[in-house]
C-alpha cells in the first residue's frame, strides 16, 4: 500500500506517472477486498470504478469543483482519495458511513442515498453557478441502473435546455444496478456506439461544402437534415444527442489515460455533457466477477479469499417471504411480483424462477411500478410489489391517487421497516406507518414472527378492494411468539395474573418485530407490581374495534412501534380511543422524528430509548404518577365528605 498511504487529498494524484496510477489501482483494489471482507458493505460497486474515480479526482478539482455521486454505494475510492483510510469501523457507530457524509468531509455533497436523484442535484448547481458567475464544474456520476429512475429522465429534460450551462454527466455503464439492468434504455446502453470517426466526417464535410459555390450550403444543409440517419449508421441510437446532449464515448472505464482524456474534454465544452463510461461490476476480484446474481454488490463479513460467508446466516425475513411467495404462486396463477431493480435482495429471485413470466422488474423506478400494479389489478391480476420501506416514500402519491383511489388490490410488502442501522438515516425503514395512515382504506399489517409473515401475506392477497402492505424488518427471524388468546382481531400475548374484579395496570400494543421487547417490558414490569397485558394487533390500520374496549379496562395503554413516533401507530391508536370516548391516558414508544446515524440496530435502538429497560422505567414512572393522583383524589374525597 506504499503509494495509497501517500494519498491524503486528491492533489497528490497529480504528482503520480501513469504506470504509478495503475499501481494506486491495484493497491485500492487490494485494500477494499482487505477492508471490507471484514465489516461488510459495498464491495461489487467499488472495485468496478477505481479506474473512474481516480481519473475524476486528477481531471476536476474537488471540492471546489463539485463531484456527486448517485446512490453513493460506489463512493468508498472517493473516500480513500480524499484522505479517509480508517476503513476499520465501515458502517459502524463512530466510524465511515457506507454513503457520502458531509459530516465525514467537504468532498462530500449529497448524502440521501436513494437513486435517479444526482441529475437533478446536478442540474440545480449548475444553474447556481450561473447565476452567481462561478466557473466550478459540476460533475454528477450515475450508473445506468439509476437512469432507469423516472426522475434521472425529469432532470435530463432540464439540463438538456440549457445548451450554454456547463455539466458533465458520467454515465457508469456496467449493465447492472444490483442485478443485471433491464429494459429499453439498457438495451440502448448496450448498442451505443458513438465515435470520434462521426464528429471528425460532419466537420470536415461542413468545411469542404460551405466552401463550394451556389450549392454548396444548401447541399449542407440536406445532408444535416440527415443527421440522424447517418448517426443510425455510424453509432446506432444516439439518444442523448437527439436529447441535445454532447455526447462523449463509449470509453474504457478501466483505462485511466482514455478517461482523463475524455473528461478533459467534456470540461472543456460549454454546455453539458455525457461521458459513458463502460466498467466491470466487482472488477479485480474473482469471486465478485463470478457473482451473476448482483457482483457482490453488497456483502456481509467473508473471506476474503473465499468470498464466502464467515458465519452461516439463520432464517431471514426475507427467505421467509420469498418462500411463502413461491408457494402463493403454485396455488393462484393471478399472483404476480413486481420489483424495482432488486429481485433477490426483495427475495423474489425463487419466484422468478419458478415463474419468469410473472415477475416485472420496473428498473429503479417506484413511482411506475406502483401505477403498472393499479393496471395489473384493474387487468385481473393480483400483484405483490416487494419494496424497501424506505423507497415506498418514493411512491406515495401512485399509492395514494392510483391505487387506493381505485381500489385496487395490490400487496406492498415492505423490506426493511423500521431501524435498519448500519446503512444510516437515508435506508430507515421509519416512515411508512405514518405515511400510510392517511391512505383511505389502505390496510397495514406488522407481522411479529415468520408463522405471521406467512399468515398475514396469505390474508394480504385475499384482499381485491384496497391496498394492503406488509411489512418486516432486517436481518434474522427471532423465534416464534405464540399467542394466548384473542380479542376481536388481535393476538394476546401475555395476559395478567389478578383477582376477580381486578382492573389491570397497563395495555401494552405491541407492534410487528418488537413482541419479544415487549414481552420483556412486561416481565419488568411485572416485578414493579405493574399488570401487564400485552396484546399484538396484527393489523395495525386500520385500528381494531375491540381495542377501545380493551383499553378502557386498563388504566393505561401503552404502544411500541419501530417506525416514527409522529403520525405512527400510536398517534392512530390515541384517535381511536378519542373517537370511542375512552379517557385513558397513553403513552407512545418509537422513533423520534429526527434522521439516525449509521450503527448497529441495537446500538440505535438503545441510543433512541427503544430498549425494554428503558420503557419499563418510563412506564413504571407513569404509573406511579396515576397512583400518586389517584391516592390525592381518594383524600380529597374523604376530605369533602
Amino acid at each position: 500500500m506504499a503509494l495509497l498511504t501517500r494519498i491524503t487529498g486528491p492533489r497528490d494524484l497529480d504528482r503520480l506517472s501513469p504506470e504509478q496510477l495503475d499501481r494506486l489501482a491495484g493497491e485500492i483494489r487490494t485494500f477494499l477486498v482487505d477492508a471490507v471482507s471484514k465489516t461488510g458493505g459495498h464491495l461489487g460497486p467499488n472495485l468496478g470504478v477505481v479506474e473512474l474515480t481516480i481519473a475524476l479526482h486528477r481531471v476536476f478539482d474537488s471540492p471546489k469543483d463539485k463531484i456527486l455521486f448517485d446512490t453513493g454505494h460506489q463512493s468508498y475510492v472517493h473516500k480513500l482519495l480524499t484522505g479517509r483510510q480508517d476503513f476499520s469501523k465501515l458502517r459502524a457507530k463512530g466510524g465511515l458511513s457506507g454513503y457520502p457524509s458531509r459530516a465525514e468531509s467537504e468532498h462530500d455533497v449529497i448524502e440521501n442515498s436513494h437513486a435517479s436523484t444526482v441529475l437533478g442535484w446536478a442540474d440545480g448547481l449548475a444553474k447556481a453557478n450561473q447565476v452567481t458567475g462561478r466557473k466550478d464544474h459540476v460533475v454528477a456520476v450515475i450508473g445506468d441502473g439509476a437512469l432507469t429512475g423516472g426522475m434521472a429522465w425529469e432532470a435530463l429534460n432540464n439540463i438538456a435546455a440549457a445548451k450554454d450551462r456547463p455539466l458533465v454527466i458520467v454515465v457508469n455503464d456496467n449493465e447492472r444496478s444490483y442485478a443485471p439492468t433491464i429494459g429499453g434504455l439498457a438495451n440502448h446502453l448496450a448498442t451505443l456506439r458513438t465515435t470520434d470517426g462521426y464528429e471528425r466526417f460532419l466537420a470536415r464535410g461542413k468545411e469542404m461544402l460551405n466552401r463550394t459555390p451556389v450549392v454548396g450550403k444548401p447541399l449542407y444543409e440536406t445532408l444535416h437534415g440527415a443527421k440522424k440517419g447517418l448517426k443510425d449508421v455510424i453509432a446506432p441510437q444516439g439518444m442523448f444527442e437527439d436529447l441535445g446532449l454532447k455526447y462523449v464515448g463509449p470509453i474504457d472505464g478501466h483505462d485511466i489515460a482514455a478517461l482523463e482524456s475524455a473528461l478533459a474534454r467534456a470540461k472543456r465544452f460549454n454546455g453539458p455533457v455525457i461521458v459513458h463510461c463502460l466498467t466491470e461490476k466487482g472488477r479485480g476480484y474473482q469471486p465478485a466477477v463470478q457473482d451473476e446474481a448482483d457482483r457482490f454488490h453488497a456483502v456481509g463479513v467473508i473471506h476474503p479469499d473465499t468470498g464466502l460467508p464467515v458465519a452461516a446466516a439463520g432464517l431471514d425475513w426475507t427467505s421467509v417471504f420469498g418462500e411463502e411467495m413461491v408457494k402463493l404462486g403454485h396455488e393462484r396463477p393471478d399472483i404476480v411480483a413486481i420489483t424495482a431493480a432488486m429481485l433477490q435482495p426483495v427475495g423474489l429471485q425463487k419466484f422468478a424462477d419458478t415463474f419468469p413470466d410473472r415477475v416485472y422488474d420496473v428498473g429503479i423506478a417506484e413511482q411506475h411500478g406502483a401505477v403498472s400494479a393499479a393496471g395489473l389489478a384493474t387487468g385481473g391480476l393480483h400483484p405483490v410489489f416487494a419494496v424497501y420501506a424506505t423507497f415506498l416514500n418514493r411512491a406515495f402519491d401512485q399509492v395514494l391517487m392510483d391505487v387506493a383511489l381505485h381500489k385496487c388490490g395490490v400487496t406492498f410488502v415492505l423490506d426493511r421497516a423500521g431501524v435498519t442501522g448500519n446503512d444510516g438515516a437515508s435506508h430507515n425503514g421509519m416512515w411508512d406507518m405514518s405515511i400510510l395512515q392517511v391512505v383511505p382504506g389502505l390496510r397495514i399489517a406488522a407481522p411479529r414472527d415468520a408463522d405471521q409473515l406467512r399468515a398475514q401475506l396469505r390474508e394480504a392477497v385475499e384482499v381485491e378492494d384496497a391496498p394492503t402492505v406488509v411489512r418486516f424488518s432486517k436481518g434474522a427471524v427471532g423465534p416464534a411468539v405464540p399467542a394466548v388468546g384473542t380479542i376481536g382481531g388481535m393476538d394476546v400475548l401475555r395476559e395478567p395474573e389478578l383477582e376477580e374484579g381486578e382492573r389491570p395496570d397497563v395495555l401494552l400494543v405491541s407492534v410487528g418485530a418488537l413482541a419479544p421487547m415487549c414481552l420483556e417490558v412486561a416481565d419488568l414490569l411485572d416485578r414493579q407490581g405493574i399488570s401487564t397485558t400485552v396484546v399484538d394487533p396484527r393489523w395495525v390500520k386500520p385500528v381494531d374495534e375491540a381495542l377501545p374496549p380493551l383499553a378502557d379496562r386498563h388504566r393505561v395503554v401503552v404502544t411500541v412501534e419501530d417506525n416514527s413516533r409522529v403520525g405512527g401507530v400510536g398517534s392512530a391508536i390515541s384517535q381511536a380511543l378519542r373517537d370511542a370516548g375512552v379517557d385513558v391516558p397513553l403513552r407512545d414508544f418509537g422513533i423520534p422524528p429526527k434522521f439516525l446515524d449509521h450503527a448497529s440496530r441495537a446500538e440505535v435502538l438503545a441510543e433512541i430509548g427503544l430498549t425494554a429497560p428503558d420503557i419499563a422505567r418510563q412506564v413504571t414512572g407513569l404509573v406511579a404518577k396515576l397512583d400518586g393522583r389517584y391516592a390525592d383524589e381518594d383524600t380529597a374525597e374523604a376530605t369533602r365528605d
